[in-house]
């Protein structure tokens, strides 16, 4: 899930903002409820603001509690848009409010939303906070924003306090509308100068790591990330940035250990936990997402269970349970929250479905709908799953644990079993442990450990080119024409020379796989084999039936 691996940093929980009191016990649980929204601590955050709520009902605080809900990963608008009602029942005045239910209408998709906002902060000019929160408002949503006036209302908000000092989450929240307007240098600018302000500098440190992310500067994201753990161990969004370059860099085991640091450092808020769930499937640890998403199934009102049930559905082969999950997701969402990956998962789960269906006429259905449904995914370069690997192991029958069991085995095999299990990062065990599979022409085995390769070693190009071997020996031979492309396009320039044979089998392989399905594919494949190897005889005869 892409949008779940590179995070918005507007999930990190960005502060909130700063009210004089002149009772200091009382500013002081404030400023402990900021600080827990910042540390994904969302449930100790609501317990802070309510008890304020107990202590003086005021519009304000109605308001912070009503904000903590958009804050967390899957925003609860129905709890904020109750909080902002009562803040406006104690003040219908109150300017926060009507920024908070516009933001909620935002939220939602409903664009006429920012104009509602820009008008009370045009009400308003020379209060910061109000300035402040309409920004914050125009940042919060990847898909509704408007960057370019969160940065005018933020200009306006740095220089009202400027006389007395500029909170460091103001410049948080310009990093973010610079991100959104993806200006990455203004965006490091304003988190530099927050860096100073800020009390908590793992904070910063962790923000800046993501924009790293988000430029695909992968190694100066990592050392920001480090920092912001050396400078608060306790700091939960850091491990959560760090999850998500873990998983970006398939190193498994190391995001399983990231996901149980920020369960550790994060708190039991049921919609936490939801992130924690998401995060684990997109670990492709199953088991474990599964076991959080049961616990807090029940506790959790928002729709989105159902969408991630459906996907561990999915994973496990329960096509049906996934469809059910997955209408009863559509059926209470808002539309806006329908994105392509949803479509792609139902075409996938339709071709599931497909399989097994006995009637002619709902089969072709749904053959008709899983590749429709797949196009509105793959048309919007959505990346959150593999479609057409996921598809072609549907229709071949995928390399489940059960088929490799079910297989032929070996003492080579169980032996180096054992070895992999005791350190699933031996990248040399795996190795021998696939090939030792090919010797006993157990190919679901082969697949499923080289997957496990060339998720350990994601830009070793072997691992792709055996892969397709594997797969055409098992007879899936849509999923080797992929697994043969993906080690073509992996292979280096630098590395074409030594791997000439290699890449002259895979184009002819190719080739041969398309040669009834895609002509021009296939002679264009032939070629490129020939002129890597003009000696090799299978591509010199296809190319001769391709070219009559």
């Amino acid at each position: 899930m892409k949008d779940i691996m590179i995070m918005n940093v507007k999930k990190i929980a960005l502060g909130a903002s700063v009210v004089f009191f002149t009772n200091f016990a009382f500013a002081q649980t404030l400023q402990d409820g900021i600080n827990s929204i910042d540390s994904d601590k969302f449930a100790a955050a609501k317990t802070n603001f309510s008890a304020m709520i107990s202590k003086e009902p005021t519009a304000e605080n109605y308001f912070y509690l009503g904000n903590t809900f958009l804050r967390q990963a899957e925003p609860d608008f129905v709890s904020a848009t109750e909080n902002f009602n009562k803040g406006l029942a104690a003040d219908k005045k109150s300017y926060l409010n009507q920024i908070g239910l516009a933001t909620v209408k935002l939220g939602k998709g409903d664009k006429s939303a920012i104009a509602e906002i820009q008008k009370i902060a045009d009400s308003r000019e020379k209060d910061a906070e109000v300035q402040y929160r309409a920004a914050e408002a125009l940042t919060l949503f990847e898909k509704n924003n408007s960057p370019d006036l969160a940065i005018q209302f933020l200009n306006k908000a740095i220089e009202r306090a400027s006389k007395k000092e500029v909170p460091a989450y103001y410049y948080y929240t310009l990093g973010d509308a610079y991100r959104l307007k993806r200006v990455p240098g203004d965006a490091m600018s304003a988190y530099d100068k927050a860096l100073p302000l800020a009390k908590n500098k793992a904070s910063v440190h962790t923000r800046i790591g993501t924009l790293w992310m988000a430029a695909q500067q992968w190694q100066q994201a990592k050392t920001s990330i480090e920092k912001a753990i050396s400078t608060d161990a306790t700091y939960a969004p850091a491990y959560k940035a760090l999850a998500a370059y873990n998983i970006k860099y398939q190193e498994n085991a190391k995001a399983t250990q990231d996901l149980i640091n920020y369960t550790k450092y994060a708190d039991e808020d049921p919609y936490t936990q939801l992130e924690i769930a998401k995060l684990y499937f997109t670990n492709e640890d199953y088991a474990n997402s599964k076991a959080i998403l049961d616990k807090i199934f029940d506790k959790i009102n928002d729709p989105i269970k159902f969408k991630l049930r459906a996907y561990v559905d999915y994973a496990d082969g329960k096509y049906a349970e996934a469809k059910q999950n997955m209408d009863t997701f559509v059926s209470q969402a808002e539309k806006s929250r329908i994105q392509p990956a949803d479509q792609g998962l139902m075409g996938l789960i339709a071709a599931g479905l497909a399989k097994t269906e006995t009637d002619a006429a709902k089969k072709s259905a749904l053959q008709a709908e899983s590749q429709q449904k797949i196009a509105i995914a793959k048309g919007a370069k959505d990346e959150t799953l593999k479609w057409d690997m996921e598809l072609a192991k549907i229709n071949g029958g995928g390399a489940s644990q059960a088929s490799v069991d079910a297989g032929p085995t070996s003492p080579a095999i169980e032996a180096l079993k054992k070895q992999v299990a005791a350190n699933p990062q031996d990248s040399d065990a795996l190795y021998k442990l696939a090939n030792a599979y090919q010797d006993a022409k157990n190919w679901n085995g082969a697949i499923v450990t080289w997957q496990k390769m060339s998720g350990l070693l994601p830009d070793w190009a072997p691992a792709y080119y055996s892969q397709g071997y594997a797969y055409q020996q098992a007879g899936n031979n849509d999923a080797a024409k992929i697994a043969y492309e993906k080690f073509i396009s992996t292979v280096k320039p630098a590395d074409v020379e030594a791997n000439k044979q290699t890449l002259a089998y895979a184009y002819f392989a190719v080739a041969y796989l398309e040669k009834d399905k895609d002509v021009a594919k296939a002679k264009d494949y032939v070629a490129k084999s020939l002129q890597l190897d003009p000696t090799y005889q299978d591509a010199v005869k296809l190319n001769g039936e391709i070219n009559k």
